[in-house]
């Protein structure tokens, strides 16, 4: 997907470029009415879902219109495309400022101390609607969840950490959080390791540093996946690019 389809507010837009007061009143009204997932909805017989997390400030609107940019949803008609929105609150790193966000941050140093609560209360979030889904027919193989940035380390999360073992997991620009509790955070080890996993990361991502990537390769290859792939695109930042 294009560089189009990064955050609306990229972490570095956030730090540098403040918004008036009006702005951000209008903005925030925006995001509050965001609770409900945007759907794409599968256009033959619904067989398989795919869930996907936006970034630090975005909203899943923005997803949901890259998907259909791409005509992906055309490409895969058995396919429902769910892209919910993350709660408004305010962000450590970005001077407290109230936007989208997944948890908190508290800076960009690895060693900085992870939003814990958070992270798991997102994560929980999302094996709520991969439940839904079971319950509405789709087998946990047929779901794949996957997420940009931080959406991205939520997707790794859970799916580690969910009762099923799903699809797939598809995670851009991003790492794996609270990496410290695996593998004893891992659920039915024996039964995900052929879980399919696709990491992508930009070589000059200045946010969620290339290091800090291939640190989640090490880890999640430590857990013994079969089916895992990291691919690094040269000259790329903290967006996405069209290639494969």
């Amino acid at each position: 997907m294009g560089n189009s389809c990064s955050t609306t507010w990229p972490l570095n837009h956030c730090l540098n470029a403040p918004r008036t007061s009006s702005q951000s009143e209008d903005q925030n009204n925006i995001l509050k009415t965001m609770s409900e997932p945007v759907i794409l909805p599968a256009s033959d017989k619904h067989t398989a879902t795919v869930i996907f997390l936006h970034g630090l400030g975005d909203f899943g609107g923005s997803w949901y219109d890259a998907f259909k940019a791409y005509q992906i949803g055309k490409a895969l008609p058995y396919v429902k495309f769910i892209f919910p929105s993350a709660p408004v609150r305010k962000v450590t790193l970005n001077m407290g400022l109230a936007m989208t966000s997944w948890f908190d941050i508290l800076g960009l140093d690895p060693n900085v101390k992870e939003d814990e609560e958070g992270i798991e209360k997102s994560s929980i979030f999302l094996k709520e609607l991969i439940d839904s889904e079971i319950a509405n027919g789709i087998s946990s193989d047929r779901i794949i969840i996957g997420g940009f940035s931080m959406g991205g380390a939520i997707a790794l999360h859970a799916a580690l950490t969910c009762a099923h073992t799903l699809g797939g997991v598809v995670a851009l620009s991003t790492w794996l959080p609270l990496a410290s509790t695996f593998p004893d955070a891992l659920v039915s080890g024996d039964k995900k390791v052929n879980l399919p996993i696709l990491q992508c990361h930009g070589t000059q991502d200045a946010l969620v540093q290339l290091k800090w990537a291939r640190l989640t390769q090490q880890a999640i290859k430590s857990m013994g996946f079969k089916q895992y792939a990291f691919r690094e695109y040269q000259d790329m930042d903290h967006s996405t690019c069209d290639r494969v």
